[in-house]
């Protein structure tokens, strides 16, 4: 029996809404003002638990738990805020407070946790292996790495003189056809998916939440595709160690 591909383990998805407000887009800025300034807040608190989680991974090759876990929360609000806001203006429904995954909301991140990390990859993937992604994001949401901040940007990491990021461009121009048309160009929609879900991946791969190398490649549309899993570079080779079967493949 052929095996099946895995998904990447960073799982994003998201349902566009089907009947979105012609004008609301021109004022979500505004409505998500709130969010901004707790996301700063939460994205200060970011950074600070992946410096932990470095050392933690660095010594005993694990991600502690309790901070997996509000580290995923935090990616799961932004990503929430951006899909209502200007990353995607995928949904009119306002998005929750909360780190907690809400399976009614149409924007939805899932990364399962990592029992064991490599202790030599933590040293290299945030930085040396992730610079020709960092590229790529560049382009896509301009800034590179400052996807995250929520406060003064309103987009994945477009700031004052980074110019327009190619997400802003299109979401643009879906917003100028949603104000005439009443209707969102899905064309547009699943590319502008395809690069936020790329963004994603890069970030959880460089706040150290996998050791999973993200794929070159633009998975487009709302549903995360079942895709083969990048294999991690081995920095110890174990001769020993070896995968379990796939229980869905016997």
């Amino acid at each position: 029996m052929t095996e099946q591909p895995a998904p990447y383990p960073v799982r994003v998805d998201a349902k566009l809404d089907p009947k979105l407000s012609r004008g609301l887009w021109i004022i979500k800025w505004l409505l998500l003002i709130p969010h901004y300034i707790v996301l700063f807040f939460l994205w200060v608190a970011f950074v600070v638990v992946s410096v932990i989680a470095f050392f933690a991974i660095l010594f005993t090759g694990r991600y502690p738990r309790s901070l997996f876990d509000f580290n995923v929360g935090v990616l799961r609000w932004s990503w929430r805020v951006h899909y209502y806001g200007y990353a995607a203006l995928g949904t009119d429904r306002y998005p929750p407070f909360s780190l907690e995954e809400k399976r009614d909301y149409p924007a939805h991140l899932h990364i399962p946790y990592p029992e064991q990390l490599s202790r030599g990859l933590v040293l290299v993937k945030w930085w040396p292996l992730a610079i020709p992604h960092y590229l790529v994001v560049g382009v896509f949401a301009g800034g590179g790495v400052s996807f995250g901040r929520g406060g003064d940007n309103d987009d994945w990491g477009d700031n004052a003189g980074a110019g327009m990021s190619l997400v802003t461009l299109l979401v643009l121009i879906a917003a100028i056809a949603l104000l005439f048309t009443g209707r969102y160009l899905r064309t547009i929609y699943d590319f502008v998916l395809g690069m936020d879900r790329w963004v994603l991946r890069v970030a959880a791969y460089a706040a150290l939440m996998t050791d999973h190398y993200p794929p070159f490649r633009l998975d487009q549309g709302g549903t995360e595709p079942a895709v083969a899993l990048a294999k991690p570079p081995a920095s110890h080779p174990d001769p020993q160690r070896s995968d379990p079967p796939d229980p869905s493949t016997a």
